[in-house]
């Protein structure tokens, strides 16, 4: 009886064991900054190969200090096939030729859509969350989203105020867009919707004037004009018009654009400003 249980402690090893190779979920690469961002939030650290060059952008990259530790990729198709992943993940409009590449090597190729709202994040999360071999931590981002939510309807202004949200160059987000989102989220009326039919486009600053929303939603705080595509904030006549206490912040950096977990974070962020309004 000694021997039979000791064989059957043996099996139950080997089953054990295969069992939690299969639970650790594919060895992924990801080339794109929105999918990096999910790869760090929802797979275990050793099913990263490597990830793209926005990774550790402090800027743009929610999660730069975290990425700092994984192999940094340049998006070249060679490098990717020359890392055998089970998995890519790329985005929608990442490089056509990189994706025919890996494609054509048959790697298996993940090619997401940017989240136009909230709805569509949370989709994302669970779908990436599950194909990566972790649906627990899909849950977790999805609650952690909800209760964010359920604070911001809390804080929301009995009389919404318009905001357009301005980018660089005079570019402003339209309706079905992610900030948009975000903005009704906090009870906000998004200004741009007006303006614009589709996602979003690039009005002249005579435009921006007349269109007289109450508040401007700005992506960075830098007070200088770096570049001739932020030199159209800095105008004199926007600043008239909306000064510092008329002006809301989203940083980049918060990931909002993405979708994801941050998404929390970014309505957090909002909700917050709005609450500080005058």
């Amino acid at each position: 009886m000694g021997v039979i249980r000791r064989l059957l402690a043996a099996a139950l090893l080997v089953v054990g064991g295969a069992s939690g190779a299969l639970a650790a979920g594919p060895r992924l690469v990801s080339i794109n900054l929105c999918t990096d961002q999910l790869a760090l939030e929802l797979a275990d650290p050793d099913q990263i190969l490597g990830l793209g060059p926005f990774a550790i952008d402090q800027l743009r990259s929610p999660y730069a200090e975290r990425a700092a530790a994984f192999r940094r990729l340049s998006g070249m198709a060679e490098e990717v096939v020359a890392l055998q992943p089970d998995l890519v993940l790329a985005g929608r409009y990442t490089k056509r030729a990189t994706r025919e590449l890996v494609r054509a090597q048959g790697l298996p190729l993940v090619e997401l859509d940017p989240p136009r709202t909230i709805a569509d994040a949370v989709r994302q999360l669970r779908e990436m969350a599950a194909r990566l071999g972790h649906p627990e931590r899909g849950e977790e981002a999805v609650s952690r989203i909800d209760r964010s939510l359920a604070a911001a309807r809390a804080l929301a202004l009995k009389r919404p105020e318009s905001v357009l949200a301005v980018q660089r160059r005079g570019w402003i987000a339209g309706g079905g867009t992610m900030v948009g989102s975000i903005m009704e989220a906090v009870g906000l009326r998004n200004a741009g919707a007006d303006l614009s039919k589709g996602l979003g486009r690039q009005v002249p600053l005579e435009v921006l004037v007349a269109s007289r929303p109450d508040l401007l939603l700005l992506g960075a705080t830098s007070e200088r004009a770096d570049d001739q595509g932020s030199a159209l904030l800095q105008h004199p006549a926007l600043r008239r018009l909306w000064p510092a206490e008329k002006r809301l912040v989203l940083p980049e950096r918060l990931g909002a654009s993405c979708g994801g977990a941050t998404l929390a974070d970014a309505i957090d962020w909002l909700a917050r400003a709005v609450e500080r309004l005058p």
